[in-house]
């Protein structure tokens, strides 16, 4: 019995990439357009919480004390949920800032993210005004309100911005007291600002909310400067 034998041949040799040619041609496909895409350029932890920060604190630094010690207290709790793994904000403490409207609270908190991200901690978060929550979460046909504030409850870092700036009403309050109540009992971070004094505030959110309130964050007091009239404000 007589064997015959082949020279071998290369998968990229020329018979091949003329077939893969005419079978491309066939499908009108474009061989260029065929090709592996380039590499992408490495997306740093930084570069995805400034992708999801509205254009105005992109680039917000947070230089207040208590900001950065909440700062390196939170990242000191992050968990890593598997060998290897990142670590994760999961647990910690709550701010209170409050202070007159332009003092900088808001910076302050989208500042505080970046801090987080930037010390390699990921962070999954979510930032609302408590206006346009209670305005999500109004009931209406279509969309599914109780999911909606299960998940805003639960995220693991929330900015809750304004409190106290939307018209108050019993729903408002028990709207409040749900994800208030929620981020107490499992010790999320949460990033509250405020422009009431701590008496008109208990005043809107209620005695079940302030107590909570009182027991979870540390307050943080800003000077009475707006900054959007100032020169200096960009």
């Amino acid at each position: 019995m007589r064997t015959r034998t082949r020279e071998p041949q290369t998968l990229g040799g020329a018979g091949t990439l003329d077939r893969m040619a005419r079978i491309l041609a066939a499908r009108n496909i474009d061989p260029a357009a065929a090709t592996a895409p380039d590499e992408p350029e490495p997306y740093s932890p930084l570069d995805a919480v400034r992708a999801s920060v509205p254009p105005r604190y992109r680039d917000a630094v947070a230089d207040h004390p208590q900001v950065l010690a909440w700062c390196r207290e939170v990242a000191a709790q992050a968990v890593a949920p598997g060998l290897g793994a990142r670590r994760q904000v999961a647990t910690g403490p709550s701010l209170l800032m409050a202070g007159v409207v332009g003092a900088g609270k808001t910076h302050q908190a989208y500042g505080a993210v970046r801090a987080l991200a930037g010390a390699g901690v990921g962070v999954r978060w979510r930032a609302t005004t408590a206006a346009d929550l209670y305005a999500e979460l109004r009931p209406r046909a279509g969309v599914d309100s109780e999911r909606e504030l299960a998940a805003v409850a639960r995220v693991p870092l929330l900015i809750l911005d304004d409190l106290g700036a939307a018209k108050a009403s019993e729903w408002t309050e028990e709207i409040t007291y749900r994800l208030v109540n929620r981020r107490y009992n499992h010790e999320l971070p949460t990033l509250i600002t405020s422009n009431l004094r701590i008496g008109d505030l208990r005043a809107y959110v209620g005695d079940r909310v302030a107590s909570r309130l009182t027991q979870m964050t540390t307050r943080v007091e800003f000077d009475l400067v707006d900054r959007r009239r100032t020169p200096a404000a960009a």
